[in-house]
C-alpha cells in the first residue's frame, strides 16, 4: 500500500495491529524435481493461544472511537523539575503528568492509549546455502564444525557422534550433512528454540546408499527436550525397499508407537528425496510424507492424540538412525531444506504500557515556552505513530507500507526487516542502513552515499537510524561522524557521539565489568551493548589497556517492563535474521544473565 500522511499510516498500522497472519512457506519441494502441486497445500493459521492473538508480531491497542477523532483538552499545566541527572522537567494537568522531558534530549515520553507490543514464534527456511567444512581451527583442540546457523531460525545444536559427523556444503544448491558411522546409532539436531508449542514444520533428505543387512531411518522431531525425549515423525527405509511412516513418542529413550506404522511404498529408488510434514496444534499431532519428486498429498497420513506433558513446547529437528545390523556403512542423510511455516511460543514476549514517545524538532534546552507549551498540548491524547510504533513495524509479520511522496516514493518504508546478506558461511553481515532497506541512494550532508545492502534489510544501527533518522527526523551522518548533532553510522560510534543526553553507562571498575543498573531508563531510550564482552587479559584486573573491554558492538530501542517483570528492548540481530523483541538466540532483556543482561553498556536518550 502507498501511504501519503500520518493519518494513512496509523491507519496501515492500525489494520496491520488488528490481524498480522501467521502465514509463511506453504511448500519447500525438494531440489531435484519441483512439482507445481507440492505448493498446494497450504499452511493455515493456528488459533491464537489463550490470551494472545494468532499472529507473529503484533501492535495492539483499544478500538478507536469519536474521541480520536477530537482533541484533547488539557487544562492548566504545571512544570517542574525532577531530581536526578539527566535533568528532567515534568509537566502535570490536574495532578497528572502530561509529558517528560529531558534537557538536552528530544525525545518526550507522554501518556497515552494503553498498547501491547507481542512477537511471536519467527518463521523461516533453511535451505542450506552456507559452506561449513569440520576442519580444524588454528587452535588444535577446537574445530569449526556443524549446522551453523539457521538464518531467522537461529542456530543448531548438535547430538552425539564426532565432530565430524555433522557439515553442511552449499556445493550445488546446499545441503545438511548427518553421517552415520556404525550401526545402533542415532545422530540429532535441533533448532536452539525450547518454547515452540504448536508448529508446522518440514524437511526434506535423501540418504546417498541403499540400507543393507538393517534399516536406516530420518525423522522430524518436535516437543524435543533432549536426545532421549521428543515426538518424532519417522520414516523407515528396509533394505528391501520398503519405506514407512511412523509417529513415535521417545521417552527415556523408551519408544512408544502413537499410530501402527503406515508402508508409503514396498519400491523405493534408492537416494529417493523424501518429505516429510508434522503439524502439532495442542494434544493433536499430525503427519504426512512423500517421494519429494511427486505432489504433497492433501490428507494426513498419520494422526495421533497426546498429552505428554513435558513435551508441551520444545525444539524442533531431525535426526537419523542407523538400525541394530546395519551394513554399508558410512551412510550420510543428506537434508535439503527444513522450515516452519507455522508456529507458536507458549508464551510470546509482550509488553504493555500506556508509554508513548515523541520527537520535538530541536533539544529541549530546559526553558519551557509558549511554543513548546502548544506543541505538548497537540500531542496530548494523539495516537500518531511514535518511536515504539515505527519500531515494531519492523517486527516479523509487518505489512508493507510504500511511501507516498518525497526522495522515497514508492519506496518500502516500513514492513519486515531482514538483518543483511549471508557470506559463504552462512552468517549475515553488517552494512544495511536505512537507506539500504528501502533501496536508495541517499544523499546526506557531506556525500552521497549508495545502496549496497540487500533492499528490505536493517542492520541493528541501520534500524535504529530508520526509526529515529528516517521516520522521527533526527540528522544523521554519511558515516561516522563526532559532532554531536547527528546521528553516526555504527554503534560504536554513536555510544559517544549521539544527538542528545547519556543516561547512565557502565564504568571500568577495578575487576569485573558492570551493567549500568539505569534507574532513570525509559521507553525510547538507545541501549547499547559489548555483546562480545571482551578481557584482553582475562587472568588479570581490567585496566584501561583493555581496549576491546568497554568497545560497544550493539544498539537497541528499549521497550518496556515485559510480562514477566524483565525490561525489554528491540534491535536487530544476525542471528534470527532482523528486528526482534524476543529472545531467539539470546533474551533481548537487560535482566538475568543472558548476554545483553550481563553486557549492557550504556542508556543514551535521543
Amino acid at each position: 500500500m502507498t501511504i501519503t500522511s500520518r493519518r494513512g499510516l496509523l491507519a496501515a498500522i492500525a489494520a496491520s495491529a488488528a490481524a498480522l497472519p501467521l502465514g509463511g512457506l506453504s511448500g519447500t519441494p525438494a531440489r531435484a524435481a519441483v512439482a507445481a502441486a507440492d505448493v498446494a497445500v497450504p499452511v493455515p493459521q493456528f488459533p491464537p493461544v489463550p490470551g494472545t492473538p494468532g499472529t507473529v508480531s503484533s501492535v495492539t491497542t483499544a478500538p478507536l472511537d469519536g474521541s480520536f477523532f477530537s482533541r484533547v483538552s488539557l487544562g492548566a499545566l504545571t512544570v517542574g523539575v525532577l531530581p536526578g541527572t539527566p535533568e528532567r522537567t515534568e509537566v502535570t494537568s490536574a495532578g497528572s503528568r502530561v509529558a517528560l522531558l529531558t534537557k538536552g534530549a528530544r525525545t518526550v515520553l507522554m501518556p497515552g492509549p494503553t498498547r501491547t507490543f507481542r512477537e511471536n514464534k519467527r518463521l523461516f527456511q533453511d535451505d542450506f546455502v552456507r559452506t561449513l567444512p569440520n576442519r580444524l581451527l588454528p587452535d588444535p583442540e577446537q574445530w569449526e564444525w556443524g549446522w551453523g546457523s539457521s538464518r531467522g531460525g537461529g542456530s543448531w545444536s548438535e547430538v552425539n557422534g564426532a565432530a565430524t559427523d555433522y557439515e553442511v556444503t552449499a556445493e550445488g544448491t546446499g545441503t545438511g550433512i548427518i553421517s552415520l558411522t556404525s550401526s545402533n546409532v542415532s545422530r540429532h539436531v535441533t533448532v536452539r528454540d525450547d518454547e515452540i508449542t504448536n508448529v508446522d514444520v518440514r524437511t526434506t533428505a535423501r540418504f546417498d546408499k541403499a540400507p543393507a543387512g538393517a534399516a536406516y531411518s530420518f525423522a522430524l522431531s518436535f516437543g524435543y527436550q533432549d536426545s532421549d525425549n521428543s515426538y518424532r515423525a519417522r520414516l523407515h527405509f528396509t533394505p528391501q525397499g520398503a519405506v514407512e511412516l511412523r509417529l513415535e513418542k521417545e521417552k527415556a529413550n523408551a519408544v512408544t508407537a502413537l499410530v501402527p506404522s503406515v508402508t508409503l511404498t514396498t519400491a523405493a529408488p534408492a537416494g529417493s528425496a523424501w518429505t516429510i510434514r508434522v503439524r502439532r496444534e495442542g494434544s493433536r499431532m499430525q503427519a504426512k510424507a512423500w517421494r519429494a519428486d511427486a505432489a504433497e498429498p492433501a490428507p494426513w497420513t498419520a494422526e495421533a492424540t497426546d498429552t505428554e506433558p513435558a513435551f508441551v513446547k520444545g525444539r524442533v529437528g531431525v535426526r537419523a538412525i542407523a538400525s541394530t545390523g546395519t551394513a554399508n556403512l558410512p551412510v550420510r542423510l543428506l537434508v535439503d531444506n527444513f522450515s516452519v511455516g507455522a508456529a507458536t511460543w507458549a508464551q510470546p514476549p509482550t509488553v504493555t504500557h500506556g508509554d508513548w514517545v515523541r520527537v520535538l524538532p530541536e533539544p529541549f534546552d530546559g526553558s519551557w515556552t509558549p511554543e513548546l507549551e502548544q506543541r505538548i498540548r497537540s500531542w496530548a491524547g494523539s495516537t500518531e505513530p511514535d518511536v515504539l510504533a515505527y519500531a515494531a513495524m519492523f517486527l516479523p509479520g509487518a505489512s508493507d507500507v510504500l511511501s507516498g511522496a518525497g526522495p522515497a516514493a514508492g519506496k518500502r518504508v516500513l514492513g519486515k526487516a531482514g538483518y543483511g546478506n549471508p557470506d559463504a558461511q552462512g552468517y549475515l553481515k553488517e552494512g544495511s542502513d536505512f537507506h539500504d532497506y528501502m533501496g536508495l541512494a541517499w544523499t546526506f550532508p557531506t556525500k552521497t552515499v549508495a545502496a549496497e545492502a540487500p533492499a528490505g534489510t536493517l542492520d541493528c544501527s541501520g534500524y535504529v537510524r530508520m526509526v529515529y533518522g528516517f521516520h522521527m527526523g533526527v540528522p544523521m551522518a554519511a558515516y561516522d561522524d563526532s559532532s554531536g548533532t547527528r546521528l553516526p553510522r555504527t554503534s560504536r560510534q554513536m555510544v559517544d557521539h549521539s544527538p542528545g543526553v547519556r543516561v547512565a553507562q557502565a564504568t571500568l571498575p577495578p575487576a569485573t565489568f558492570a551493567p549500568p543498573a539505569a534507574p532513570l531508563l525509559q521507553p525510547g531510550d538507545l541501549v547499547l551493548f559489548n555483546a562480545d564482552l571482551t578481557d584482553d587479559t582475562p587472568d588479570d584486573p581490567v585496566t584501561p589497556q583493555d581496549e576491546r573491554f568497554l568497545v560497544v558492538d550493539h544498539v537497541g530501542i528499549y521497550l518496556g517492563v515485559d510480562s514477566r517483570g524483565a525490561r525489554r528492548f528491540l534491535s536487530s540481530r544476525k542471528t534470527c535474521d532482523g528486528p526482534t523483541m524476543a529472545d531467539l538466540a539470546g533474551a533481548s532483556t537487560l535482566d538475568g544473565t543472558g548476554t545483553y543482561a550481563k553486557n549492557l553498556h550504556t542508556v543514551h536518550r535521543i
